[in-house]
């Protein structure tokens, strides 16, 4: 996931080597922090504004494509294009 692109209709996100996440979702700015912690990716979010706070998340990945989980696996998921 580090150093990539992660694309869905509407979202560009970029997760970067130095830990931070940038982009843009349905035409709002991303940013964020990152780090992997017991195997699971935790995030700061921020979107359009609006903190998304802090959780981790279960990735797992198929070829080009990702899926993350909130809750450490248990919440909501969404699929990704790894570029």
């Amino acid at each position: 996931v580090t150093g990539k692109t992660l694309t869905r209709p509407l979202v560009s996100i970029e997760v970067l080597p130095d830990g931070r996440i940038a982009g843009k979702g349905a035409a709002w700015e991303v940013t964020g922090k990152w780090s992997w912690e017991n195997g699971y990716l935790c995030r700061t979010l921020v979107w359009g504004g609006d903190d998304l706070g802090y959780n981790c998340q279960e990735v797992k990945t198929n070829g080009s494509q990702l899926r993350i989980t909130s809750d450490k696996g248990t919440g909501d998921s969404a699929d990704f294009r790894l570029r």
